[in-house]
């Protein structure tokens, strides 16, 4: 048996969310989000959401986000998902989101200007209706600043 072990210089996460149809989020989250498939079966899939584990789970009925709260100025989605990229990353997955005409929750925006926690962050569902954010702060020791 191979052995997979590799040092973890940071715990991984590990998110389980529910999906409508395995082909959509197989295609969403591996050809537009570029995740790597990890393993699979007739009702789940493994995605490696860069360097995280998460897994879509067929489970029609739970999908979608119901609850909003504000921040901001803006109605974030309570329940959602993301990861912090650098601002270059960030930048870049935001233009290939609307490079592929993604219909944003929240545009790619700068939150919190001039303040501490300064962050370019967007919002945006994927096709069963899981909110996603992705965000970039201009310095790392940002992240947790009050």
């Amino acid at each position: 048996m191979a052995s997979y072990s590799k040092p973890m210089t940071r715990p991984r996460f590990h998110l389980a969310f529910p999906v409508r149809d395995l082909a959509e989020a197989r295609a969403f989250y591996g050809d537009l989000l570029g995740c790597a498939e990890g393993r699979s079966s007739p009702d789940w899939i493994d995605f490696d959401f860069h360097g995280h584990q998460i897994v879509a789970h067929l489970a029609p009925d739970e999908i979608g986000h119901r609850q909003t709260s504000a921040v901001d100025g803006e109605q974030v989605p309570v329940r959602h998902f993301g990861v912090i990229l650098s601002l270059e990353a960030w930048q870049d997955l935001a233009d290939r989101l609307q490079a592929a005409g993604t219909q944003f929750i929240i545009a790619p925006q700068i939150r919190f200007k001039g303040q501490p926690g300064e962050q370019a962050t967007l919002f945006f569902l994927d096709p069963s209706g899981n909110a996603l954010e992705f965000k970039a702060f201009a310095h790392d020791d940002m992240v947790f600043a009050k």
